[in-house]
């Protein structure tokens, strides 16, 4: 059947928008025989990958959007891996905005390479294998079934998710949100906010200028730095916060808590000792077992509360910070269980219990310390 000119130059105008890889030699491998798909996809400024196996995507280096993907099968003869791959079909299309690159499913793997110009929005999604990408102006959405993720240069926000494998973040210009089901997860700068949740794994950050979510099932956590404020919970690992502009929320069953600076602190520890310095805000610090050392900035201190059911508590006050000390001892053998440096802070014995109270540096802000056994030691810094 002859095509009428309309009907020709309308299948002409299909063209653009469906690219199909052309392939390459087949050659052998150890064990595998694999061959070569490359192919120029329809130029837009967003791009989605689905594959089956690992993804690289680096966007701003080059004119258009090309891909190579490389295909391995096991198979006994050259002949029975050329019937496979004959089966094997790679399309790259554009659907409205978006450049799709899809490396179908079946029997073999496939290693995916993506270069493109500048793109506004990309995402990657692939069944299983590593993932990385680069360069992206806008967006970032990655997921695999498992795999490492390796992601830098973003300019928007992340969204990225792996059922089991490290994540390994360099540079963000928005906040990012990323998970994995066993590995850890470390980040450089991300210019917004940063959720990272790993069910086994450390989690640790140089640089979040906006408040900060890490929660591990079994790690420990490192934040250098953080605009806002941070919570981090923990089954086991310690947790060290440097720096958080706002509140330090620290939740750890078994490992100690240490924050530099912070604008306050609610930590609550199962067992390991807490290190607290320069907190300027209310702090509610409690350990079933461990030492508390707390060192108070006082710019926005308010009523606070430090407990230990087993341990030492020691307290640092400049000399600049006026509070009101309240401290009690439940199990105190002898009254140098309460020491203090300051003379205004008178202790006595109220059955097996020692109480002291007393203001430091004219008084102020309601400071309570409570320990079931150690010492309690309040001194001048």
């Amino acid at each position: 059947m002859r095509l009428s000119a309309h009907s020709r130059n309308g299948a002409l105008l299909l063209l653009p928008l469906l690219a199909l890889a052309q392939p390459l030699g087949l050659h052998r491998k150890g064990e595998l025989w694999e061959k070569d798909f490359y192919g120029v996809a329809p130029l837009t400024r967003r791009i989605r990958v689905n594959a089956h196996g690992p993804v690289t995507l680096e966007a701003g280096i080059s004119s258009n959007i090309s891909y190579t993907i490389r295909v391995s099968v096991r198979a006994r003869t050259e002949s029975e891996a050329r019937s496979v791959m004959q089966r094997y079909l790679v399309r790259a299309e554009r659907i409205g905005d978006t450049t799709v690159i899809t490396a179908p499913n079946g029997p073999v793997v496939s290693t995916v390479i993506v270069k493109a110009p500048r793109v506004d929005a990309a995402a990657i999604s692939t069944s299983d294998g590593a993932i990385e990408a680069s360069g992206v102006d806008g967006n970032l959405n990655a997921d695999t079934g498992g795999g490492e993720l390796v992601i830098d240069r973003i300019r928007g926000d992340c969204k990225l998710t792996t059922q089991g494998g490290d994540v390994r973040v360099g540079t963000i210009g928005g906040g990012l949100r990323c998970s994995t089901g066993a590995g850890k997860i470390t980040a450089g700068v991300i210019k917004g906010e940063a959720v990272m949740e790993t069910v086994g794994g450390d989690i640790s950050a140089t640089e979040i200028k906006g408040p900060v979510r890490a929660q591990t099932g079994g790690g420990g956590i490192h934040i250098v730095r953080a605009g806002g404020g941070v919570n981090a919970s923990t089954v086991g690992g310690p947790i060290v916060v440097e720096h958080a502009g706002g509140l330090v929320v620290a939740r750890n069953m078994a490992g100690p808590v240490q924050v530099g600076a912070a604008g306050g602190v609610q930590c609550e520890s199962g067992s390991g000792g807490i290190r607290l310095t320069n907190i300027a805000g209310p702090m509610r610090v409690s350990t079933s077992l461990g030492n508390i050392v707390a060192s108070l900035l006082g710019s926005k201190l308010s009523d606070s509360f430090l407990a230990t059911a087993n341990g030492d508590i020691t307290v640092l006050i400049p000399s600049n910070v006026g509070v009101n000390i309240h401290a009690q001892n439940e199990l105190a053998d002898t009254m140098r269980r309460i020491f203090s440096e300051y003379n205004s802070i008178t202790v006595r014995r109220q059955g097996r219990q020692l109480i002291a109270d007393g203001q430091v540096n004219g008084g102020g802000p309601l400071l309570q310390i409570s320990a079931t056994a150690g010492t309690i030691f309040i001194k001048k810094q």
